[in-house]
């Protein structure tokens, strides 16, 4: 795993899909294997773009063929009021386990 990890916050509100695949081209072209991403992006975070960062790293996954290369993390947004990420924002096993499977989803 590369000591360099790539953000990817911007991914869906500052940045448009073309600008992320570009971002995640260059990161992995020079070494950078590392992506981090969270079910909260992009920030600032809002319902009508959230999820919008990994559906880009998704479909750049599958574009690109480089899933193998690369390793991934997310992380679970915690308690707090924002329903359009999930209902109940707990972390007990189950919801970590919804906020893991809509991951893999987008």
């Amino acid at each position: 795993m590369s000591k360099i990890c790539l953000g990817t916050m911007t991914f869906g509100e500052q940045n448009i899909e073309q600008e992320a695949f570009e971002q995640l081209d260059f990161a992995v072209d020079h070494g950078v294997n590392f992506i981090d991403t969270a079910e909260m992006y992009p920030v600032p975070p809002k319902a009508e773009t959230q999820g919008l960062t990994e559906q880009y790293i998704g479909n750049w996954l599958t574009k690109s063929g480089k899933r193998e290369k690369v390793v991934l993390a997310t992380k679970v947004a915690g308690p707090r009021n924002v329903p359009h990420i999930r209902e109940n924002m707990s972390l007990n096993r189950r919801n970590i386990h919804d906020a893991i499977d809509s991951s893999l989803q987008r």
